[in-house]
């Protein structure tokens, strides 16, 4: 139970972490310019993060609803 506890805090940090790290990149987001390779290299670092976001709320989720509350 405690270990279940202290693996949920630990998601939910680098979730935290993850959402603000996208928000960030979001602010400059324009999607893909074509024949750009920067535009394209920003728009795959994107996708990464929103992938990783997801991930992670999908992990967070499997988590039992008692134990959620708790943390």
């Amino acid at each position: 139970m405690e270990n279940d506890i202290q693996k949920l805090v630990g998601l939910k940090a680098k979730l935290a972490h993850y959402e603000a790290k996208l928000a960030g990149k979001m602010k400059r987001y324009r999607g893909v310019i074509h024949e750009s390779g920067l535009s394209e290299m920003r728009h795959n670092e994107v996708m990464v993060l929103r992938a990783i976001v997801a991930d992670l709320k999908r992990e967070i989720g499997g988590f039992s609803g008692p134990l959620t509350v708790l943390v």
